[in-house]
């Protein structure tokens, strides 16, 4: 697994250091969202705009209510990634809103 020199996350697995900016304003800020995909997979980490990370069918939010730019997401993560969330280690999304980043893990999706 290649991981990222600056960040040292697994690169599309956690490390966002070089995601482009498919947003910008026309003031030249924004936003910045992947435009790849406007909905996360199934096994994605979900990442609120509070800072928590979820999985997919918590019970906190509607899965159709989850999509970019108000959330972000890792699709297909790295098993490990779930543990490793804290303050000490944040999570920064890589795809939906890729400014979202989470250091703590829902209670309910903690399994």
């Amino acid at each position: 697994m290649k991981r990222c020199d600056f960040c040292e996350l697994p690169i599309g697995e956690g490390c966002a250091c070089s995601l482009p900016r498919d947003y910008i304003g026309p003031s030249g800020t924004g936003t910045p969202f992947s435009t790849v995909s406007r909905h996360p997979g199934r096994d994605a980490i979900l990442i609120s705009l509070r800072g928590v990370a979820h999985r997919s069918g918590c019970s906190h939010q509607s899965d159709a209510a989850v999509s970019a730019p108000l959330w972000g997401w890792i699709d297909a993560p790295d098993p490990q990634l779930w543990r490793r969330i804290s303050d000490a280690s944040p999570l920064k999304a890589t795809g939906g809103n890729t400014e979202r980043t989470a250091t703590r893990r829902c209670r309910t999706c903690d399994r």
